[in-house]
């Protein structure tokens, strides 16, 4: 199992709290990723969102593009995920910005394609915002222009949404034939796209069982199509360890309790109404971001270390976690259950 976590650029994954000790700022998520890279971790994800979704869009937020090439320059080994939205990106651009990330990094910048949810975001900075489908018309192409100029000398596209012609981009990514294009999806439309064009599949936070029965499918679409397998299988989860089961629950029933407050709920609406999921959500799922709380890992280092084994037997092979706060929380898993952090 690989142990990736999520860059904390929203000030914290908790719709409840208010204050978790975790600034949105550069030096903060320097911190975070410069030890991670000690303590092991393999890969920070890096969402991309104009508009604060956990803490409400008034508050702040960085930005996950420029943050990324910041990171790469000051790390050494750890994976650097980042989010795109073909929405509010012009391919042939991205996949000049990419490779030169790719560059900085020596290889270790990676996409996760994400075709987008959000309506109010896009109407207040001007993204291109569509209906479901067509919305992965648009990744589909956006995808195959990246493809195209980070593999041919010279490259031409002509389709609905993107016309490109004889472009050429030089230098090409270090990754090769492309960085790795995670992607994640719960659609028929989504998971089309992802076993034909994505490199890597992501998901939510699931129970086993469910996450068995995606991995299988994507398995199958992927074999169907006459590709090579999945690099990676992923999934979000956020983590409450503690000492003792008692102490983990009381942690969990502090952090799901809906408060009157619902600012950080803005974007409930357009997550579940515009998007195709396969599990219907509650407020309180939705308490913690990328349903984290799923996968219950939540108790002793023994009693989650478990559960990831099971995990791990279902396929999964990369968990990106969630941690409050930060620091202390990551520190703690990396020590108590990845057991990577030594004791003086």
């Amino acid at each position: 199992m690989k142990y990736g976590f999520w860059l904390p650029i929203f000030g914290g994954w908790l719709r409840n709290v208010d204050d978790e000790n975790m600034p949105p700022t550069f030096d903060y998520a320097k911190q975070v990723i410069q030890k991670a890279e000690q303590w092991g971790f393999s890969t920070t994800l890096i969402a991309e969102l104009y508009l604060n979704d956990i803490k409400g869009p008034e508050q702040d937020v960085l930005e996950a593009w420029s943050t990324a090439a910041a990171l790469a320059a000051v790390t050494e080994k750890i994976e650097i995920m980042t989010a795109v939205r073909p929405g509010y990106h012009n391919p042939a651009v991205c996949a000049k910005q990419a490779a030169n990330i790719d560059r900085i990094s020596n290889g270790r910048f990676t996409l996760n394609i994400v075709s987008a949810w959000w309506a109010e975001e896009a109407r207040q900075y001007g993204g291109h915002f569509a209906e479901h489908d067509e919305r992965y018309e648009r990744t589909q192409e956006f995808v195959d222009v990246l493809k195209g100029l980070w593999t041919q000398e010279t490259f031409s596209y002509q389709g609905r949404f993107y016309n490109v012609e004889n472009a050429k981009l030089s230098p090409k990514p270090v990754q090769r034939p492309n960085p790795i294009l995670y992607a994640g999806g719960e659609s028929e439309r989504g998971k089309k796209l992802i076993a034909e064009s994505c490199d890597a599949y992501v998901m939510h936070g699931g129970t086993v069982e469910e996450v068995r029965t995606k991995i299988a499918d994507m398995k199958k679409r992927r074999a169907d199509a006459g590709l090579p397998p999945f690099a990676s299988f992923g999934m979000a989860a956020y983590i409450i360890c503690r000492d003792t089961e008692e102490a983990a629950q009381a942690e969990l029933a502090r952090i799901t309790d809906v408060k009157d407050d619902l600012s950080g709920y803005a974007g409930f609406q357009d997550f579940t109404s515009k998007s195709q999921l396969e599990q219907q959500i509650t407020l309180q799922d939705y308490s913690v971001s990328n349903r984290g709380l799923r996968p219950a890992l939540i108790g002793t280092p023994e009693q989650i270390q478990a559960k990831i084994r099971e995990y791990e037997e279902a396929g999964v092979d990369l968990l990106l976690l969630q941690f409050s706060p930060q620091l202390e929380e990551m520190e703690r898993f990396a020590r108590d259950v990845m057991q990577t952090v030594k004791t003086v």
